[in-house]
């Protein structure tokens, strides 16, 4: 049997493919960044030909497809759900239905007809799924295993261990007592989309006060010593509509659900502080009940839970274990990839080997990559005037940039697999610019203006800058900066809270410090993307600070740039100063002007 493992997500949100050949991994992306559609739900077909042609295999070459998830199941708790609600619920079950069998049911048709495929298919359960994905590219021989998202079939939480090449799950947490739902339900209430604004109540949250903490566990939740829990269903809408929350939680917390768009109040922030705190405290118990009843010293985390960096956080620092590694595909495009390593180490039974040090991940660069030839071609088409320089050159210049304040797209090499700009596709900039968390939000990625960004960070200096001294490669981690790097409020600024403090420095680099000098922290190094850590290196040389602000690179709505022709797009679309791809670098004020939609961001569904 050929050791070509294709691995699919789909049919939810963030459908994605990920190609094995004897094991390793050669190749994963998500259908939106070649669709362009935002959380592409459908069949990956685009990525699953990226996948082929970077492994350059044919679909007669794999012998095995892994499915993520196993649809029966999870049509079968859809209906007994309605099942047990009815009558209620009858007009979102004729809504729903439709969708569901003609996608859930008939995934082998699927697969068989859509990819020419004739050979065999299985099916992990979701979780099995997020567990895979969690410990085989882990760099540990063993490990506990923590699954933490919305709901797979009928389990929301599991927790388990992986030894040598097996999986065991212990203990379940079933639907519909979900952590992941909890805080899309509070998402939905705050006015954002949920499966994609929740990252924005977590961003939120530091602004408030947990005001609201007690009656949530009071009212909505009841939490156990162990991490166990169960939901007040009397408060939720998606067990017999299509809707998060119903009336009684608008009721709960004084008004109904705030409209998408409007204008945010210190309420909403203090809901999302008081959601963060309890999801915290419920992701520190698991963890804690994890170490417990496995007795393991390192942890793996999966699930969409997982990509909480806040909570991941606080369990590396307050939690029992001594390493922890997230997959950085937490959410449901990395079931795409979990469904590949368990057909390749449980179902074909094929050894594992781990180092204790590296991860298998490639740096999670697992997309499409552009040699400077294409780039130039393409450049050229367009009649785009650029400069081609030595790497040596390239470097120096574009640290220089940075140093003077300039923003600029960042195009290099793979693109990144799962939803972080890790130095691949990133716009960056100066961290010790106090105007550049606003000139990025409002003039770049026209957004709101309280979304926080991110540093990265030379891995030798991570612990002068911040309060950790760990790897964080795939920016799934939340420390505090340095006392010693911190700014003191002054006497009038002691008071101040929430939205008042967004603009005040309160470090040496504000761009990437949050109100309550926290930061999510992407350590970088030469070993796993060199140019990036070259760039970072020389701005060190020429500020002494060896922190720069990484962000993705797209703009609010649209999924991150795949190629060149995106990356200039949205460079022309926006307020860049420079655009980095490969060894060619672009200035905005030598490009001709841009032809475009003038509806352009209608276009993009806004998260």
């Amino acid at each position: 049997m050929k050791g070509n493992i294709l691995g699919i997500s789909a049919f939810y949100h963030d459908s994605a493919a990920c190609l094995l050949k004897e094991g390793e991994i050669i190749a994963a992306a998500q259908e939106e960044r070649f669709t362009r559609k935002k959380h592409d739900q459908d069949f990956p077909l685009k990525a699953i030909e990226y996948c082929l042609k970077e492994g350059n295999v044919d679909i007669s070459d794999i012998s095995l497809v892994a499915f993520y998830d196993k649809p029966f199941i999870k049509i079968e708790r859809i209906l007994e759900t309605y099942l047990s609600v009815a009558p209620k619920g009858w007009r979102s079950f004729i809504k729903a239905m439709p969708g569901l069998l003609k996608q859930k049911i008939w995934v082998p048709q699927e697969i068989h007809k859509k990819l020419g495929y004739s050979g065999e298919i299985i099916f992990c359960e979701h979780h099995e799924s997020h567990a895979a994905s969690a410990f085989f590219p882990s760099p540990f021989q063993e490990a506990a295993i923590l699954t933490m998202d919305g709901v797979g079939e009928w389990t929301t939480t599991s927790i388990g261990t992986g030894r040598g090449n097996k999986l065991d799950i212990k203990h379940e947490i079933n639907f519909p007592h979900s952590l992941g739902l909890l805080y899309s339900a509070f998402t939905y209430y705050l006015g954002f989309k949920v499966n994609s604004g929740e990252y924005k109540v977590m961003g939120l949250a530091p602004y408030g006060k947990p005001k609201y903490k007690d009656l949530i566990f009071k009212e909505l939740i009841d939490l156990k010593e162990d991490g166990s829990f169960k939901l007040n269903m009397k408060y939720f809408g998606y067990l017999d509509s299509l809707r998060m929350t119903n009336s009684g939680f608008g009721r709960l917390f004084g008004a109904p659900a705030r409209k998408p768009e409007t204008k945010l109040t210190q309420r909403e922030m203090d809901i999302a502080r008081s959601l963060q705190d309890v999801t915290e405290e419920i992701m520190l118990k698991l963890a804690r009940h994890a170490h417990k009843v496995t007795g393991m010293k390192n942890l793996c985390l999966a699930g969409g839970v997982a990509l909480n960096c806040v909570g991941n956080g606080k369990v590396l620092r307050e939690g029992p274990f001594e390493n922890i590694w997230i997959q950085p595909a937490a959410g449901d495009a990395g079931g795409a990839l979990g469904a590949a390593l368990f057909g390749w180490h449980r179902y074909m039974d094929k050894e594992r080997k781990a180092d204790g040090k590296k991860d298998s991940m490639k740096g999670s660069y697992l997309g499409p990559s552009f040699t400077d030839d294409e780039v130039e071609a393409f450049l050229t088409k367009t009649g785009a005037p650029y400069e081609k320089l030595d790497s040596s050159t390239l470097v120096q210049k574009t640290a220089k940039l940075l140093s003077e304040g300039k923003t600029i797209g960042w195009f290099q090499g793979r693109m990144e697999f799962g939803p972080r700009a890790l130095g691949g596709r990133s716009i960056i900039g100066d961290a010790r610019n106090g105007e550049m968390q606003s000139i990025m939000n409002l003039k770049i990625k026209f957004r709101e203006s309280f979304r926080p960004f991110a540093p990265a960070v030379l891995r030798e200096d991570v612990n002068k800058w911040f309060e950790m001294d760990a790897e964080s490669p795939y920016m799934l981690l939340v420390a505090p900066v340095k006392e010693s790097k911190r700014v003191a409020l002054k006497k009038e600024e002691e008071d101040l809270f929430g939205i008042a403090l967004l603009n005040i420095p309160k470090s040496e680099i504000p761009a990437v410090t949050h109100v309550d000098y926290s930061a999510r922290i992407q350590t970088v190094e030469g070993i796993t993307n060199k140019p990036y850590y070259d760039i970072i290196k020389r701005f060190k040389e020429l500020t002494g600070c060896a922190v720069i602000v990484n962000t993705s690179f797209n703009v609010r709505g649209e999924p991150i740039v795949c190629t060149p022709e995106d990356a200039y797009r949205c460079f022309m679309r926006t307020n860049m100063d420079n655009l980095v791809m490969g060894n060619i670098i672009l200035h905005k004020k030598e490009q001709p002007v841009y032809k475009d939609d003038d509806h352009w961001q209608e276009k993009f569904e806004l998260d």
